[in-house]
């Protein structure tokens, strides 16, 4: 067995034809360079695309296989250049009751071996979703129910960004998983942390003890892929082996997850929308301290404050190791030429991040970006929070 890096949440744009896919996503997100972007710039092996039920992303992947550098693999998945597997996804909105009885959503990404099995899945979940050619479009079935859909089509479902405060389980739907997915909650066996939470943040919940954690980027650009990602130990790049990993079968596991500091994300504490700044109170408040408006956007941190169970720092022995990763464009003086030039000479992101010492870096950019460089790969950093839809920045410690 050997170890490789996965990003499982990444977002196409425009269909090869320009025709809209994920509104908020770059145009240049489409199959062919996602697949491109992870051999040639990120050294990513597995990459989940998860707008894949789109009939447009479909007729994409269809002309994709028929160039000859890219094939189905029997254990699922498809392999480009023999150098990535792409698992084949699709992110569902479901229809929830929230809590205090309210309408909920919540986003769901949900993976399927082959391309005849989205196929199916499109043409069903077309009879509960008004639009299927553009993504994650709001559905008239519920988890529990979709959960169902998925499975019959050979499919396993991973609740996404659980925690952050729109479109999430834990951020506008309940207090407990559990309560949406009920007896067939064992049937969870992955979530998705988010942006703004961690592995110590999530582990204060007690029902989440049994479930793999996994970090994605939910990436709207190419350069944003895998700033998020997981370091998985399989036998082989194949749909079949990432299910193990996530299921901790045979050995093969997810063994480290990569991921920002969640205060860089942007739902991380709460956020007055009247005078546009982050509440970092000790305790939970649901009103502005500063300008007293109600109007306000829940972190993750004070949601999962108010909903935890279980004390701090209290991880399953099992449970691997979370890796706090500033992505390059997040570091101060690193801008896209600098990051440019870095990848002309060590040729992938996860050479940089993972292979590379300070003297390697200086040699290429100079004293003072490696230097930042380093520090933030050292956790060497002050980071002012995120809240609201603003990433949180970083200031590297001089």
């Amino acid at each position: 067995m050997y170890e490789v890096y996965a990003d499982l949440h990444v977002h196409i744009g425009r269909s090869e034809s320009g025709k809209p896919i994920k509104i908020t996503a770059a145009r240049s997100l489409n199959f062919a360079n996602i697949a491109k972007e992870c051999v040639n710039k990120k050294g990513i092996q597995i990459v989940g695309i998860i707008d894949c039920a789109s009939p447009y992303v479909i007729e994409d992947i269809e002309k994709f296989l028929k160039t000859g550098e890219a094939y189905e693999l029997e254990d699922g998945g498809i392999i480009y250049k023999d150098k990535v597997c792409i698992l084949l996804g699709s992110e569902v909105e479901t229809s929830e009751i929230g809590r205090n009885g309210k309408c909920g959503s919540a986003h769901n990404i949900c993976f399927f071996p082959y391309l005849k099995n989205i196929k199916e899945f499109s043409k069903e979940m077309s009879t509960h979703i008004k639009n299927i050619t553009l993504s994650t479009q709001r559905s008239n079935v519920s988890g529990y129910e979709l959960i169902d859909i998925v499975e019959k089509h050979h499919g396993i479902l991973i609740p996404a960004h659980v925690f952050t405060p729109y479109k999430s389980y834990y951020g506008n739907c309940t207090d407990r998983l559990e309560n949406i997915f009920k007896e067939k909650y064992n049937k969870i066996f992955a979530i998705e942390l988010g942006l703004s939470s961690d592995t110590e943040l999530a582990d204060r919940i007690s029902e989440l003890e049994d479930k793999t954690f996994v970090t994605n980027s939910d990436a709207h650009s190419l350069p944003k892929i895998a700033r998020e990602y997981n370091k998985m130990l399989v036998e082989n790049i194949s749909f079949k082996e990432v299910i193990k990993a996530l299921k901790n079968e045979d050995g093969r596991r997810v063994i480290e997850n990569y991921g920002l500091d969640p205060k860089l994300g942007k739902y991380h504490r709460t956020y007055c929308d009247n005078c546009e700044t982050s509440i970092e109170t000790k305790e939970p408040v649901t009103e502005c301290p500063k300008c007293g408006s109600k109007k306000v956007t829940f972190g993750v941190f004070d949601r999962i404050e108010l909903i935890q169970d279980k004390p701090k720092s209290k991880s399953p022995k099992n449970r691997p190791p979370y890796i706090y990763q500033v992505p390059l464009q997040f570091i101060p003086g690193v801008g896209g030429k600098t990051i440019d030039k870095l990848l002309d000479n060590f040729e992938t992101e996860m050479n940089i991040l993972h292979k590379l010492s300070k003297d390697d870096i200086e040699a290429v950019v100079g004293e003072k970006v490696a230097k930042n460089i380093i520090n933030a790969k050292e956790g060497k950093m002050s980071i002012h929070s995120g809240g609201g839809g603003v990433y949180g920045k970083v200031q590297v410690k001089k």
